[in-house]
């Protein structure tokens, strides 16, 4: 996955983060189903970017980016802040 497809990634579940929550506001989803779906969505978008930080990283230490794979949801969200 190259750096364009990583943000076009982003790009698409940013997106869909606003679309749910206008859907709450219009009363379409309740708001556990909006919660569920937003952690979902956090969770991937935390995966996304620590991918396009770490190709990013590979590529000014003069290392294949393109060797870079999404780490699991459970190790990037343990990472310290």
């Amino acid at each position: 996955m190259d750096d364009n497809t990583v943000l076009g990634k982003i790009h698409g579940l940013v997106d869909e983060e606003h679309k749910l929550r206008g859907q709450l506001g219009r009363g379409e989803i309740t708001s556990d189903e909006e919660h569920t779906r937003l952690k979902e969505l956090e969770e991937a978008l935390d995966q996304c970017w620590d991918l396009l930080r770490r190709r990013r990283a590979a590529r000014e230490v003069g290392n294949n980016p393109d060797a870079e794979q999404a780490h699991s949801v459970t190790e990037v969200e343990g990472y310290f802040q």
